[in-house]
């Protein structure tokens, strides 16, 4: 994982608990007329190797430096089962966008475009080519752009792989980067808040772009951390606005708990997609309530690292993965839950309904935990991950 708040999941973790907010910046040079808070990745990124050239872009360089962190566990699963037997399955909605919008604007004043440039960076299946030709692999490979919720049903489309037996593994995630042609749409559909997004709040007003890569080797044997259910939906309401009864919402969540097995009351965390916008909240919090008859604790991360876009999915589901892990290896042990918590101005929506917000130093007994991304067209997928010690 690579994000705002750190290069590594050891980096990432005690800035997540500390509600850290300093990964936020300004920069005024992307929407005309407007300064904006972004949470963008600092520093510099993997160089992609010359043969690979074609796929030399940013989005790519955060897909190698969040690869890099599980480089050994992939090829260790490759030498007991074969490169055709691992697939890739990778989500974006940005790919190489930022990369050609420098070499357009290069064009523009040269009448050539940069070297560096190839189309292979803009083409949305480029993201999984790339990871299969940087690691070798020889499985299925495709790329997942649904929005908000590619990176969360690239996690569920690899479990698919696997249980209908045409992969034993999956390198799976997501990675978005910053870019123009985004951010200003999203400015244009009015959605961007121009002080760090503020989820749940009675003075919310949109949300707040970030960038970042995050990637699972996914398995068929045992782990001490399992996707346990999965639950999506397809409602079609708009183009860029939810549903506003959280229909599609509501059938996501309740399908993972099926798929899981578990009931409602089984949740010990939820982690909200929590956008910060006035529809978004509205529509999640009011599936929420239906769902659940007593919500368990809650929190938006979109607040730290921003809305990574199609990255969001996987990237949340990672923050989970990680409170999971976190409490089999390290105090106060297995019996508790240490919980991202919700950053916000602390005005609470009361026409949200009765949320329980995750304050800091808030736990949790262990238990499955729940994920939601829903995006634009109402793609919405729900994750439900729980811990299984060996």
């Amino acid at each position: 994982m690579v994000n705002a708040l750190g290069r590594t999941p050891d980096e990432i973790w005690p800035r997540l608990l500390a509600a850290d907010r300093s990964g936020f910046h300004t920069r005024d040079d992307i929407v005309p007329g407007r300064s904006l808070w972004l949470a963008e990745v600092e520093g510099r990124l993997p160089r992609i190797p010359q043969r690979l050239r074609r796929f030399d872009c940013r989005n790519n360089a955060l897909t190698a430096a969040a690869l890099e962190q599980i480089e050994s566990r992939i090829s260790d699963v490759v030498c007991a089962v074969g490169a055709e037997r691992v697939g890739v399955v990778m989500g974006t909605s940005t790919s190489g966008v930022s990369d050609a919008e420098a070499a357009i604007r290069h064009r523009v004043r040269t009448q050539q475009l940069t070297e560096s440039f190839d189309y292979d960076q803009l083409e949305l299946g480029g993201t999984a080519s790339f990871v299969a030709e940087l690691l070798g692999l020889g499985g299925p490979a495709y790329t997942i752009s649904t929005a908000c919720s590619s990176g969360a049903r690239a996690l569920a489309s690899a479990r698919s792989l696997i249980s209908i037996g045409l992969c034993d593994a999956v390198v799976a995630g997501a990675t978005d980067s910053i870019c123009g042609l985004t951010t200003n749409g999203f400015s244009a559909l009015q959605a961007i808040s121009d002080e760090v997004t503020n989820p749940c709040s009675a003075n919310r007003r949109g949300l707040t772009l970030g960038e970042g890569s995050a990637v699972f080797l996914v398995t068929r044997g045992d782990a001490d951390i399992r996707l346990r259910g999965v639950g999506e939906s397809s409602e079609g309401h708009h183009m860029s606005a939810p549903d506003p009864s959280g229909e599609g919402a509501e059938k996501a969540m309740c399908g993972a708990l099926r798929d899981a097995d578990l009931d409602a009351s089984d949740i010990v965390y939820l982690n909200l997609h929590g956008t910060g916008t006035t529809l978004n909240d509205a529509m999640e919090c009011a599936a929420i309530e239906r769902v659940f008859e007593r919500v368990p604790p809650c929190s938006s991360t979109k607040s730290l690292v921003g809305h990574t876009l199609g990255a969001a999915g996987a990237m949340e589901a990672g923050f989970c993965w990680m409170v999971l892990e976190r409490a089999l290896r390290e105090p106060p042990g297995p019996a508790h839950l240490a919980l991202p918590p919700h950053a916000f101005d602390g005005e609470v929506d009361p026409a949200l309904g009765a949320l329980d917000l995750a304050r800091a130093g808030a736990q949790a007994p262990m238990g499955a935990i729940m994920s939601n991304s829903f995006g634009f067209g109402g793609n919405n997928c729900t994750l439900v991950l729980e811990a299984s010690p060996s």
